[in-house]
């Protein structure tokens, strides 16, 4: 399934695997949101593949005033029925995993949805008191998005922008349970900030071992994949 990012699809062998579950990972500004919306209005305007995107986080007028400024006209979507923006809390999403879909799945089989979004993960994680449990909630997650027929992308909050090392800031149930691992950068050089993507896992596809120039455009995120970017933690 291609995101239509520029330059993304090349790294990862034309796209996500579809039906499978991807986990976009990083510290607050690093356009996890963005990226996890160009993926939604990709889907819509070049595939015809409709979108749902379910936060913990925004506020509906917010957010679509926000995307307005990279030409995504998310209100027009919602209008021709192939976008649903949902505000859930971190304990409906559990309900859904208790009810077997509900709501969501609804919405999902109204629509066509084949693309879905969770913004963000984290939050939903901090039910669990465990590792087990989150596991076990993740597991029953995935299966759904399965069941649903989508490919969907999780993004996750690191710790902080700086702290990128995976141990401690990805719940171990997530890390290894999903079919991919993306990582975004920020990071500080000096007095400038550089952003950076790193394919850090994926199953059954060739990826690049490298972490290559990012930049957020008036269009949405470009991706400079012949470009590297070294950052010494």
């Amino acid at each position: 399934m291609p995101t239509g990012i520029p330059g993304m699809d090349g790294m990862m062998e034309g796209g996500f695997k579809r039906n499978s579950v991807n986990l976009v990972a990083g510290g607050a500004g690093t356009g996890k949101s963005i990226f996890a919306m160009q993926f939604l209005v990709n889907g819509i305007e070049k595939y015809n593949e409709p979108g749902i995107f379910i936060t913990f986080e925004e506020r509906k007028h917010k957010f679509y005033a926000d995307m307005v400024r990279f030409g995504w006209d998310l209100q027009k979507y919602e209008d021709a029925g192939k976008f649903v923006f949902l505000e859930y809390s971190p304990e409906q999403v559990k309900k859904v995993l208790t009810e077997g879909g509900g709501i969501v799945e609804n919405i999902i089989e109204r629509i066509g949805a084949r693309r879905l979004v969770i913004d963000s993960i984290t939050s939903f994680a901090l039910l669990y008191e465990d590792e087990l449990t989150k596991k076990q909630a993740s597991l029953t997650l995935f299966n759904l998005i399965d069941k649903w027929n989508c490919t969907g992308i999780l993004t996750s909050q690191l710790a902080t922008q700086d702290d990128l090392r995976m141990g401690g800031t990805i719940s171990a149930a997530l890390e290894f349970e999903v079919d991919s691992i993306l990582l975004l950068y920020h990071i500080k050089k000096k007095a400038i900030r550089e952003r950076a993507i790193e394919i850090l896992k994926m199953r059954g596809t060739r990826i690049p071992e490298k972490t290559v120039e990012m930049a957020i455009s008036d269009r949405g995120i470009v991706i400079t994949p012949n470009k590297l970017v070294e950052f010494n933690f």
